[in-house]
């Protein structure tokens, strides 16, 4: 057996099922070694594709996922999604092909030092400098990227070492034990809820991932306080919820600015402070904030929390639950704020203008999709739209990059999403800009034959630039661009492509598309005059409650 062999069989033995990578020189070995492995291997058309794939894997999943590269120029083109993943607290392991060890001292083709180039975006990473390591650099691995807070890890493997004969054996994976909150913290929880007129939950991603969403659900329902969630917080509560005033995050006003000024006590559940910097909605530093987290709070001036409650998420809630006193209470004043953000939503769905503004776009998809079905949200001026107005009933149902926010994610997070639930619809939407970045996997997911639909929301630019270039100067540079024919681009590609030529044609055009048994691609010309004008209306907000 040979390290490579050796390294496979350590991957096995942490429940790998896919690989997504690039074959290359430097990982000859390891390739070898899959081919009599229960893994599959998933050949992508660019590795920052499989990174992403590997990321929204591990995101939807809470193992690890797994992505391979050779040296030099691959593992530079995975370094992106490698970065994704790790500031979207997202477990992924990446492995890199190297020269070998005899080659490092002196120049060699393609050499870089991948260590120090992985360092600044993982959690850990080493190289594997002798056979005898590797089920302990793997075991590290894996038990790093899946440990509170999530992340990336790398791993680093010389193509001679790859070839030496080992013996060993992988490790024993050890179990993940639940750490519980103090009593003396949970206690000061109880008392500041206790005491709050009008208080409000911020829930974000951490409690997503501790699998905390009914407990949140009995507690904000119990205690009639109202819910707000981050872009990556969002099915914690369901949005039909009566206590549920959507989502918290773009950087203008909104609604729900309104909410956080009133408030007397920000209740912060699985916060992370990635998802939206504190600065934005506490700049004075004086919200008086309660932190119900698995792991403490990050250090900044706009977020000190009075009481931190750090232990398992759903635990905390209950054991809070149980010693709070809210009798004679009156209802937070917060809660009237859903009427007003439920009519701003409501107004668009029978709006058919043309090209499609993006709020009917996003109010289209809602309807078609089902409860557990999938969106993933690349990055650009749709994401802030479908991050203010695409809702959910459950976690995990629309995926948004917010810690990194890296475009081209859609189409590789689409094929990893079907993957992970192969029964359920998956859309994947995506500006016409980040759609050129990675549209070379949708050969991929026919090669695979992962079926979603592509949403592109075409408007001939970088809209989100665009839209702040507006804010900032009062006019755009250099953000225009010309595009191929989508429908007949898909169709190259033996796929289904589709131009939605009326608002009235975009349901029917949907509901087509996510019945094709093979990737689809929707071209659909959109309304960013929205943009500015949403500005213009957020300028204009007055909190009247």
């Amino acid at each position: 057996m040979n390290t490579a062999e050796l390294l496979v069989q350590c991957l096995e033995n942490e429940g790998v099922e896919y690989i997504f990578g690039v074959p290359g020189e430097e990982n000859l070995a390891v390739l070898q070694a899959l081919k009599k492995s229960s893994i599959q291997f998933i050949t992508t058309r660019h590795e920052q594709g499989a990174a992403f794939m590997a990321d929204v894997y591990g995101r939807l999943t809470g193992k690890a996922g797994v992505c391979l590269s050779t040296l030099g120029p691959g593992a530079t083109n995975l370094m992106t999604g490698v970065a994704d993943a790790n500031l979207d607290r997202a477990p992924l392991v990446a492995i890199t092909g190297q020269v070998g060890t005899d080659r490092m001292h002196i120049e060699s083709h393609q050499y870089l030092d991948l260590v120090a180039m992985f360092s600044p975006v993982t959690k850990w990473n080493a190289q594997i400098v002798r056979p005898s390591i590797t089920p302990e650099i793997v075991r590290k691995a894996f038990k790093l990227a899946q440990t509170e807070k999530p992340g990336a890890v790398h791993i680093d493997l010389p193509e001679n070492i790859a070839d030496m004969p080992v013996e060993g054996a992988p490790l024993r994976r050890d179990g993940r034990e639940k750490s519980f909150a103090s009593f003396q913290s949970i206690q000061q929880a109880s008392v500041a809820i206790s005491q709050a007129t009008n208080p409000l939950i911020l829930v974000g991603n951490g409690a997503i991932r501790a699998e905390a969403s009914d407990a949140l659900i009995q507690f904000a329902t119990e205690l009639n306080i109202p819910v707000v969630n981050t872009f990556m917080g969002k099915g914690v509560l369901p949005y039909t919820h009566p206590l549920a005033l959507w989502t918290f995050g773009l950087q203008q006003r909104d609604f729900i600015s309104c909410g956080i000024e009133r408030a007397d006590l920000i209740i912060a559940v699985g916060y992370d402070l990635v998802e939206y910097s504190p600065k934005k909605w506490n700049p004075e530093g004086d919200l008086p904030i309660l932190h119900i987290n698995s792991t403490p709070a990050e250090i900044d001036s706009s977020y000190i929390p009075r009481t931190e409650v750090v232990g398992d998420i759903a635990d905390s809630l209950e054991e809070i639950l149980k010693r709070v006193n809210r009798e004679g209470r009156p209802d937070p004043i917060n809660v009237k704020l859903r009427d007003e953000i439920r009519a701003d939503y409501q107004r668009y769905a029978d709006d058919y203008g043309f090209p499609v503004k993006p709020q009917k776009l996003i109010y289209d998809l809602r309807q078609v999709l089902g409860p557990e079905d999938i969106l993933i949200s690349d990055v650009g001026a749709h994401k802030m739209w479908i991050a203010r107005n695409y809702h959910c009933d459950r976690p995990n149902t629309c995926l948004i990059s917010n810690g990194f926010a890296s475009m081209g994610i859609a189409i590789p997070g689409g094929i990893a999403a079907k993957l992970v639930h192969p029964a359920r619809k998956v859309v994947a939407a995506t500006g016409d800009g980040g759609f050129m970045m990675n549209c070379q996997e949708l050969e991929t997911a026919l090669r695979l034959g992962t079926a979603f639909v592509t949403i592109i929301f075409n408007d001939g630019g970088y809209g989100l630039i665009e839209w702040k270039q507006h804010n900032h100067y009062g006019e755009s540079n250099f953000v225009h661009f010309t595009n191929p024919d989508f429908v007949k681009f898909a169709e190259s590609m033996g796929l289904k492509g589709y131009r939605v030529e009326s608002t009235e044609d975009l349901m029917p055009t949907l509901k087509e598309a996510l019945e094709q048994d093979v990737p689809a691609v929707i071209d659909c010309p959109v309304d960013y005059r929205e943009n500015l004008l949403f500005s213009q209306q957020t300028r204009d907000l007055t909190c009247s409650i």
